[in-house]
């Protein structure tokens, strides 16, 4: 495979990347986009004129983001719906809601390092169900409207956190081993590039690809666990810079037909041979298509275990 290299870098903002683009007539969903690097995703996908649905959790939240991005792109066509992709019922009520094609899925939706083993009603772990299982669950929900839109693209937003761990199969939801919050979030972030390998194995025939992203180091309410960014300032971005990557992925017609890829400051990340000070690169056990096949299937399973379960 031809690495992916494209004219934007470390700077780049999400404006940058959508300059010259028009997504007149094309619709758009963002996850967790009241705040952080999803108010700056959605407000770039507006700024092309596409019609961009906010997925948060908190309807109010949503309602003054919209106001404020209509307010700075004057694009009116900004939604807001709600949804909480830590609640599973949540996430597919969501897919069944939706009617009419969907031409770009941001996941962008996340948590990090909870200190407390957290669980969901289903017993799931909270930072697995939250960065991997909601978000599958929503576009598998999805996957019809994505279809029918032709050239469809998926972002799932990742972290240089995978590096921390691969996805421990035998134990995902720590009932075994000590919860360590770390540890646990990287694994979900693997799953999340894993994910991507799998949805455009699976998908590419129907049109959609997707692709993992890291955003890079920005000061969010993501860190609120971790006392706080502390990547030195140097190497932090602000959320229009961290917001680049994945409008990126959702618009370049540099990635027309690919997927499975992680991309980092806006272009194709190498891969390292290990965790490299979990600053940079990808691993390479994060895109293996066997195991993406493995994880698709277990994530398969759970959701209709949890849905045999609510009977």
């Amino acid at each position: 495979m031809t690495r992916i290299t494209t004219p934007f870098g470390f700077a780049s903002t999400a404006e940058d990347v959508i300059h010259g683009v028009d997504l007149t007539g094309r619709r758009a969903v963002v996850t967790g986009a009241a705040s952080g690097i999803g108010v700056e995703t959605a407000r770039a996908l507006a700024a092309t004129g596409a019609e961009v649905t906010l997925a948060v959790r908190t309807a109010d939240a949503g309602i003054r983001v919209a106001a404020d991005i209509t307010a700075s792109t004057g694009n009116t066509a900004v939604r807001v719906a709600r949804l909480d992709v830590a609640d599973r019922a949540s996430a597919e009520a969501f897919a069944a809601a939706w009617d009419g094609p969907l031409h770009i899925l941001v996941a962008n939706a996340g948590v990090m390092a909870l200190p407390e083993l957290e669980r969901t009603r289903e017993g799931w772990e909270t930072q697995f169900a939250t960065n991997h299982l909601g978000h599958f669950a929503l576009a598998r929900g999805l996957h019809r409207a994505l279809a029918a839109a032709g050239g469809a693209r998926v972002v799932a937003v990742s972290s240089s956190g995978h590096l921390i761990s691969p996805v421990v199969l035998d134990d995902v939801h720590f009932r075994y081993r000590p919860y360590d919050p770390l540890l646990a979030y990287g694994q979900s972030k693997t799953a999340v590039n894993l994910f991507a390998v799998g949805a455009t194995r699976r998908w590419a025939r129907d049109g959609i690809t997707a692709n993992a992203v890291m955003p890079g180091a920005i000061a969010t309410n993501l860190q609120r666990h971790t006392g706080g960014l502390r990547t030195p300032a140097e190497r932090r971005k602000t959320p229009a810079q961290g917001a680049a990557t994945s409008v990126l992925a959702a618009v370049s017609p540099l990635l027309d037909g690919i997927g499975g890829r992680y991309l980092e400051d806006g272009n194709e990340a190498l891969p390292v041979p290990d965790a490299n000070g979990w600053a940079s690169g990808v691993a390479p056990y994060s895109l293996d298509p066997a195991t993406a096949d493995r994880l698709w299937d277990a994530s398969d399973r759970m959701l209709a275990e949890a849905r045999t379960a609510s009977m």
